[in-house]
């Protein structure tokens, strides 16, 4: 069983970060791991969303993905927040 405060923590945690760029890794099925890049771009009550790094020579496609909090508090998702560079 799920404790509310693991939910709260993770959604207090997005939250401070919105705006920040991320690793993302999940999780999408039997022995399928995806590992991109991106920002995370929104909270919401249930879901969070992140705006994924485009690396093709599309340069008008976004791609956004979603995922719950259920999914980090489980490991589904594993999010690395990325360090931003000082500029000179």
């Amino acid at each position: 069983m799920y404790v509310q405060n693991d939910l709260s923590r993770i959604k207090t945690n997005l939250s401070n970060n919105v705006g920040h760029k991320v690793k993302l890794k999940a999780k999408q099925g039997r022995k399928q791991i995806i590992v991109r890049e991106g920002v995370i771009e929104g909270i919401y009550p249930s879901i969070f969303t992140v705006k994924l790094d485009v690396h093709n020579d599309i340069p008008t496609s976004e791609r956004r993905v979603s995922y719950s909090y259920a999914d980090v508090l489980t490991r589904t998702v594993e999010l690395i927040v990325c360090e931003p560079e000082e500029k000179e």
